[in-house]
């Protein structure tokens, strides 16, 4: 189906510039590197879960270079329970490519931003758009949901397609990057408090009027049945669960202290495993267990 234009800008950063949550990164004076910071920590990621962990990485490292001078395990022990710890590792291979190669500061070229190590195409888009106020279009799972309720009129987005989804957005942006960048924040900013996945605040939402899922009766989501991501005994959980045994030890472990950890031997095992093939963990030559430089 064909994008419409039909969410007005004037209209949906008038809403942003009057109730956009303060959140640090979107502060005028944050750098590039507090806005690429908060972006890999956001991914599957609470806000409330991030701010605090956020703050305190940029007083610890304020630049590219102070975390790309820190090891490995401190960066997974000052990650701590943020989730999805390969995130952490990725940001370090980041930092040691921009102070060594972009004298420091983060780029604010989208392509530029792509050739970094571990950033993906959300996350370069995110950084142009919101450190550097480039036109691009920024996509992420509630600017998708927004995009089919007001301008499709489904009851929610169906699997995504990187073209298509892109090609959504871009319609929408204004021609002015400043402007289109704003804009971008408030499709964002929409979909994260307003047009939620479950029990959306129409009454709220400042554009109401033009959405097409409002015309059409807000019919129900039709499309694929979404996976529904549990954590409960699944090897998330026991992965993270052996990281936390490491991060609040002083050095290497013994095997025992894993171990002790989880009861299924066998899921265990493989979840240790691939904690060493991912990089997350060490084994040193006598057979203890620790953190990447740390072993």
């Amino acid at each position: 189906m064909a994008t419409v234009v039909s969410l007005d800008p004037d209209t949906l950063v008038g809403w942003f510039d009057r109730v956009a949550r303060d959140l640090p990164w979107r502060d005028p004076d944050c750098t590039g590197w507090g806005v690429l910071v908060s972006e890999i920590m956001l991914q599957q990621t609470p806000v409330a879960r991030v701010e605090p962990i956020w703050r305190e990485w940029l007083a610890r490292w304020p630049a590219p270079s102070a975390l790309a001078a820190a090891s490995q395990g401190e960066v997974l022990r000052a990650w701590g329970k943020l989730g999805y710890p390969r995130r952490a590792l990725r940001l370090h291979a980041a930092a040691t490519a921009i102070a060594a190669e972009h004298g420091d500061v983060v780029p604010s070229d989208v392509d530029t931003l792509l050739a970094l190590p571990g950033i993906g195409a959300y996350t370069a888009r995110a950084v142009a758009a919101f450190a550097y106020g480039q036109r691009c279009p920024v996509v992420d799972t509630n600017v998708r949901r927004v995009v089919a309720r007001a301008v499709h009129g489904a009851g929610d987005a169906g699997p995504p397609s990187t073209t298509r989804d892109m090609a959504d957005v871009e319609a929408l942006l204004p021609t002015d990057p400043a402007r289109a960048a704003r804009y971008s924040a408030a499709l964002m900013e929409l979909g994260a408090v307003v047009c939620v996945a479950r029990s959306p605040r129409c009454a709220d939402c400042p554009v109401y009027q033009d959405c097409a899922w409002q015309r059409a009766g807000r019919p129900a989501y039709a499309g694929p049945a979404k996976v529904v991501q549990k954590f409960a005994g699944t090897d998330r959980q026991v992965r993270g669960r052996l990281l936390d045994v490491l991060r609040g030890a002083p050095g290497p472990v013994p095997r025992a202290a894993l171990d002790a950890a989880w009861d299924e031997a066998g899921q265990r095992d493989r979840c240790l495993h691939s904690l060493l093939v991912d990089g997350l963990v060490e084994q040193t030559d006598d057979g203890l267990f620790g953190l990447p430089g740390e072993a």
